[in-house]
C-alpha cells in the first residue's frame, strides 16, 4: 500500500516548491493529491497531477501527511502537519517590530527548516512551545537549483552574449522597489548594455506590472511564471529589493544588488537611489573576490546543502517523526474559523 501524501497550497508560486518533493515521493511509490484554496490558479497543474476538490475528498482520502509551502494548515485536514516554508527570511517585520518568518501559528507538527541560524531560531521556538518538533534538512525547492540541465532553459539566449540582469521585486508597496526605479531601468534597459528579465511576486500591483510590460523590447522581456527557477539560472547578476528571491539567487554563487533592502551585510551591494545602480551592477558582474568571499559565507550560513537531496530529507524526517513528547497544539478557533469560511466547510471532524 502506496503511501499518502496531500499538498495543501494557497498560491501559486507554491507548485514549483512542491513539484521536487512531488518526484521524490513517486520515486519512493508514494501518492501524492493536491489541494488548492480557492485563490490558486488550478490551470497550473499538470496534466498527471491530480487535485482534490473538496474537504470531504480530502479525508477519505486520509494522508499519511500534509505539506504546506505556506503559513497556515486546516486542523480539520488528517495527516501530519508539516510546513516547508515558502521563502527565505527575507527579515521582514511586522507592524509589532517582530519577524514574520518566526511567527508560530499554533498549525504544524513538524517544521523543515534550512540553514543554521533558521534551524537555531525554530528550535528555540520548539523548546518554548512544545507543540511542535524541527529538523533541517535543506528547501525542497532548491533541488532543481543544483540538478536540473541549462540546456532547456528557455531564458537562456545563445544568441545573445550581453550580461543578463534579473530584476525581482516584492509586492509590498512598503517593501517593493518597483514604483521607485522605473525610469532607472527604462533608461537602462534603453541603453542595451544588458540584457533583462523582469520578474515580480505573484500579488504585484496590476498597474505596476502593466506598466512594466510597456518596457518590453530586444532588450527587456516581462516574464510570469510559478516557476522562478529556470530565471535564477540564466541571468548573471540580480536587482531586488526585500524579496527572499534574492537568497535563492545568491545560493548560485551570483551577486545582488539591493535598492534599501532591509537585509544588511558584506554579501549584498545595497544602493539607495536610483542613480546608483547602474554602477552597482557593474561592480556585481565583475565579481570581486572580497565580495564572492563574503556570499560564500553567506551561503554556509543560510543553506550549506547544495546536493539537491533536500526532498528526499524532508521526506525522512516525516517518515522519522513521532508525536512523543508534544503537547497538544493550541485550538486556534479564529484562525480555523476563518479556514472554513474560505473552504466553506462547515462540518464537524
Amino acid at each position: 500500500m502506496p503511501k499518502k501524501y496531500l499538498f495543501y497550497i494557497s498560491q501559486n508560486y507554491s507548485f514549483a516548491i512542491l513539484r521536487p518533493l512531488q518526484a521524490e515521493i513517486q520515486r519512493r511509490g508514494g501518492d501524492v493529491k493536491w489541494y488548492l484554496e480557492p485563490n490558486v490558479n488550478a490551470s497550473y497543474l499538470a496534466t498527471d497531477e491530480e487535485q482534490l476538490t473538496t474537504v470531504e475528498a480530502v479525508q477519505v482520502f486520509n494522508p499519511f501527511a500534509v505539506f504546506v509551502p505556506g503559513n497556515v494548515v486546516p486542523s480539520f485536514i488528517p495527516g501530519i502537519k508539516v510546513t516547508v516554508f515558502h521563502g527565505f527570511d527575507a527579515g521582514k517585520l511586522d507592524w509589532k517590530g517582530k519577524n514574520t518568518h518566526f511567527r508560530v501559528r499554533g498549525c504544524f507538527d513538524l517544521h523543515c527548516s534550512y540553514g543554521k541560524d533558521m534551524t537555531k531560531q525554530f528550535d528555540a521556538l520548539a523548546e518554548t512551545y512544545k507543540t511542535f518538533k524541527v529538523v533541517d534538512t535543506g528547501w525542497p525547492a532548491l533541488d532543481p537549483l543544483f540538478t536540473t540541465d541549462t540546456a532547456l532553459n528557455p531564458y537562456i539566449s545563445n544568441k545573445d552574449n550581453r550580461p543578463t540582469v534579473l530584476f525581482c521585486s516584492t509586492f509590498s508597496p512598503r517593501f517593493s522597489c518597483a514604483p521607485h526605479i522605473f525610469d532607472a531601468i527604462k533608461k537602462l534597459s534603453e541603453s542595451g548594455k544588458w540584457r533583462w528579465l523582469v520578474q515580480f511576486h505573484p500579488k504585484m500591483g496590476a498597474d505596476i506590472v502593466n506598466k512594466y510590460k510597456q518596457l518590453e523590447s530586444e532588450n527587456l522581456t516581462f516574464i510570469e511564471t510559478d516557476n522562478v527557477i529556470p530565471l535564477l539560472k540564466s541571468a548573471d547578476v540580480m536587482l531586488c529589493d526585500t524579496s527572499s528571491v534574492l537568497l535563492m539567487f545568491l545560493l548560485q554563487r551570483k551577486p545582488v544588488v539591493t535598492f534599501k533592502g532591509n537585509q544588511q551585510g558584506e554579501h549584498l551591494i545595497n544602493v539607495s537611489s536610483p542613480e546608483q545602480i547602474e554602477s552597482a551592477l557593474i561592480d556585481a558582474l565583475k565579481q570581486p573576490d572580497e565580495l564572492m568571499q563574503h556570499i560564500d559565507d553567506y551561503i554556509k550560513y543560510i543553506h550549506a546543502y547544495t546536493d539537491g537531496n533536500s526532498s528526499a530529507r524532508v521526506l525522512d524526517a516525516v517518515d522519522n517523526f513521532t508525536f512523543d513528547s508534544l503537547k497538544t497544539k493550541p485550538l486556534n478557533l479564529l484562525r480555523q474559523l476563518k479556514l472554513r469560511k474560505k473552504l466553506g466547510y462547515w462540518k464537524l471532524s
